[in-house]
């Protein structure tokens, strides 16, 4: 685990050396090849941290949920997708309220819902069980384009050792037999 982490770090310290705008549009037309995985923190929610008490995932209105400007980044990401062709085979996501609506408005479809991409947030009893689960999902090849994965900052970084912003996405390669490389992290800027 610690020698994955030391080269997702190095691939994160390599990649930053290079300008941001080669880098970003390297990515990009990596996810245009397919077969790659896309690990994306839901977009901006309303102020806070973790979910207020009470919390239940079938009632939204106890959830904190997108801000109007993460609604709009959400739309943001999904433009950034359709105009550079990017294919996407299949959209997952947490079943918390936040992402699932980020998912929607990012690739205007419904997503299947995950638990293994749930938030870890204050639930580090579940880590084990979901990083393994998530290990399985980015460690496989996805047919017919790019798997998105949408999900929260916490989950993200106990999978990749990388702690994503809001709406920010980590691009993995799958390698098979639980096996992935983190290989960079791309952000659409909000307007």
């Amino acid at each position: 685990m610690m020698k994955r982490r030391a080269v997702a770090a190095a691939l994160v310290l390599a990649l930053a050396a290079i300008p941001a705008a080669h880098a970003d549009e390297s990515l990009w037309a990596l996810l245009k090849g397919g077969g790659q995985v896309v690990l994306m923190r839901h977009a901006v929610t309303t102020p806070g941290v973790g979910d207020p008490e009470g919390m239940r995932l079938a009632d939204c209105a106890t959830q904190r949920n997108l801000s109007d400007e993460g609604r709009a980044h959400a739309k943001q990401v999904g433009e950034a997708f359709r105009s550079r062709r990017i294919p996407v085979a299949q959209v997952l996501s947490s079943p918390w309220c936040r992402c699932l609506e980020t998912a929607r408005l990012a690739f205007g479809t419904e997503p299947q819902t995950s638990p293994a991409l749930g938030n870890l947030f204050g639930r580090a009893d579940a880590e084990g069980r979901q990083v393994a689960q998530m290990r399985s999902l980015v460690s496989r090849k996805p047919a017919g384009g790019t798997l998105v994965l949408v999900s929260h900052g916490s989950t993200i970084l106990a999978l990749t050792g990388v702690s994503p912003a809001t709406g920010e996405m980590v691009v993995v390669t799958p390698q098979g037999d639980g096996k992935f490389v983190v290989v960079g992290r791309l952000a659409v800027p909000a307007r």
